[in-house]
């Protein structure tokens, strides 16, 4: 096992350990509003679609899991916290602790993937392979919603987390992460939400299409 490997599972292991210990604290938080308007829009296009299946990596407490899943999706949550699991089946959803990068569903599985804010903790030498996993159970034509922050160049701890232990981030300029998702998925829909008081750091919004 090279040392990649080790500081992967240690990401894991700490992104476990913080977000199965604000479980409570993240399910009595509001999303922005630009968050909820993101969301609209993507369930939007899963209208014009006919998208029935959905497939939500990072899902978190299932809060937005739950926003498709009473608009009519069959909806699947997966996460790598067993405690935001939890919290998902205690919503009636369908949850399971799984990582992205080993998907355990069938090739074209979902009609739908959806991801807040989770794409951002993998590295960079392995994102690459969480698309390529993703891309595997989309349906083609399928529809692929990226959300995560970026703008500027980073990739590490972060030394300024709340949480304990600190969280892993990786995040990439808006050509650059196009560039990445585009030898995997077609643009259809890139957005940026500008951030207060950071010049280039913002939210990237991106709606892709899985073809072949």
């Amino acid at each position: 096992m090279d040392n990649s490997d080790n500081n992967y599972k240690k990401i894991i292991t700490n992104l476990q350990v913080a977000y199965d210990a604000t479980v409570s604290e993240r399910s009595r938080s509001k999303p922005e509003s630009w968050k909820i308007a993101e969301r609209k829009r993507f369930l939007q296009a899963l209208k014009h679609a006919e998208s029935q299946t959905l497939l939500e990596v990072g899902a978190g407490h299932g809060r937005d899991s739950l926003y498709f899943s009473r608009r009519g999706l069959q909806v699947t949550c997966i996460d790598v916290s067993r405690g935001m699991v939890e919290a998902c089946l205690k919503k009636g959803l369908n949850a399971f602790q799984m990582n992205v990068l080993a998907l355990e569903f069938q090739d074209d599985s979902f009609d739908a993937v959806y991801s807040l804010n989770s794409m951002l903790h993998i590295p960079d030498d392995l994102l690459r392979e969480a698309l390529s996993q993703i891309k595997r159970v989309l349906k083609p034509g399928g529809l692929f919603y990226y959300g995560t922050y970026g703008g500027e160049r980073s990739e590490g701890i972060w030394q300024d987390d709340h949480n304990v232990p600190r969280r892993f981030f990786n995040y990439y300029p808006d050509i650059e992460l196009i560039s990445i998702l585009s030898q995997y998925f077609d643009l259809k829909y890139f957005h940026k939400v500008d951030i207060e008081g950071r010049k280039d750091f913002h939210f990237q919004s991106l709606i892709l299409t899985n073809t072949n």
